[in-house]
């Protein structure tokens, strides 16, 4: 069992940075792979990025070049970096974990949620 929490959303403007943290519980937290998500109003849930338990890293064409993910094992805690944010960007962002390191941009396929925190960024 995984339990995840998000932190680090906000109202930010076009152009500026956030970092958002998916805090997670258990010993076995390297072993997990994570990805993010996100789910604008009125919008299906789309993948943004994800990191393996092995270090790979996965980004949607939408904001390949913009968005880092990266992972610190000793916090628990995988970090998904945000630069150059746009209007676009708007949405609240879910980090979601699996064992499997397949697959990875897949929302159906992960096997824990956490609640989510909320971007907006203004024009």
């Amino acid at each position: 069992q995984v339990q995840l929490v998000e932190s680090g959303g906000g109202l930010v403007q076009a152009g500026d940075s956030l970092r958002l943290s998916c805090a997670a519980s258990g010993r076995t937290f390297s072993t997990y792979s994570i990805g993010w998500f996100r789910q604008a109003p009125g919008k299906e849930r789309e993948f943004v990025a994800a990191i393996s338990w092995s270090g790979d890293n996965y980004y949607s064409d939408s904001v390949k070049g913009r968005f880092t993910i990266s992972r610190d094992n000793a916090k628990n805690t995988v970090y998904l970096q945000m630069d150059s944010l746009k209007p676009e960007d708007t949405a609240g962002y879910y980090c979601a974990a699996t064992s499997r390191w397949w697959n990875l941009n897949d929302f159906n396929l992960m096997d824990y949620w956490g609640k989510g925190t909320l971007v907006t960024v203004s024009s």
